[in-house]
């Protein structure tokens, strides 16, 4: 059996390596985590998701943009989701820690100096926005980082909040693992009692606040958003939209690799 058509990682040889990736490679890594998603989500939905995703940007553009798919990392910051049984999550420090030395080793071990991290979970954005400048700074790795749903965009649910368990990833579960969905379980959206005062709490840009999804204000059983309205074709939609549109976040990558080699 041959290698010539695998791009992921581990299914290389230590000779393959070598022999298939260059400085301008693309790794891309799938970050999710493991906290509940209401009673009808598994917890890794947020892995099932980054991976996938991270499967089809690779299958679209391996080719072109020479991508590698690197193993998961299945545990993110899910402290808003602590107060579910199962629900599993790494301190800050611990989560900057793991993720630098995943750098370190990448620059190591690999002479890829590009990285998309895949990130399927909402709480890990803030940090990695900044945790970028120092695999920059700290180990000259060119980094980015895909958040699925927003980068597909599309529909807004008349309440605008659909943010965790709700329909866009309920839809997206129904194509990506549909055996895992508890369609039982789906419980109808009653909106939270205040709509705007529940917006603000999470999506105010002249403040933050450190949000719950036991907070009767926003969330019914865990869930923020109206998981009933979930289709698979409303997933399938979300899937595509996100996977054509890496191909721009990929292509500002290998030039933000360019600009930062011209600069040194």
């Amino acid at each position: 059996m041959t290698s010539a058509g695998v791009r992921s990682l581990g299914e290389l040889t230590f000779i393959e390596v070598s022999q298939r990736l260059q400085q301008t490679s693309i790794l891309c890594l799938p970050l999710g985590a493991i906290e509940q998603h209401g009673a009808h989500l598994p917890l890794n939905t947020d892995v099932i998701i980054a991976e996938a995703f991270s499967r089809r940007i690779v299958a679209r553009w391996g080719d072109r943009f020479d991508m590698w798919q690197l193993p998961s990392i299945a545990l993110g910051l899910s402290r808003e989701h602590d107060w579910a049984p199962g629900t599993l999550s790494l301190s800050l420090q611990n989560f900057v820690a793991l993720l630098r030395n995943v750098g370190g080793e990448i620059v190591r071990a690999l002479p890829a100096r590009n990285l998309v991290i895949v990130n399927g979970h909402g709480g890990n954005r803030g940090v990695l926005e900044n945790l970028m400048h120092e695999l920059a700074g700290d180990f000259e790795l060119n980094a980015c980082a895909i958040h699925p749903f927003d980068l597909a965009g599309g529909d807004v649910e008349a309440n605008g909040l659909d943010v965790h368990g709700g329909k866009s990833e309920t839809s997206v579960m129904l194509v990506l693992a549909p055996d895992l969905v508890r369609r039982a379980m789906l419980e109808p959206n009653a909106g939270p009692p205040d709509r705007e005062k529940a917006a603000g709490l999470i999506f105010d840009r002249g403040a933050s606040f450190p949000w719950r999804s036991d907070d009767a204000r926003l969330a019914a059983n865990g869930v923020i958003g109206d998981a009933q309205a979930a289709t698979p074709e409303f997933g399938e939609a979300i899937i595509e939209r996100a996977v054509e549109r890496s191909r721009g976040v990929l292509e500002r990558l290998l030039e933000n690799q360019r600009v930062l080699r011209a600069r040194r």
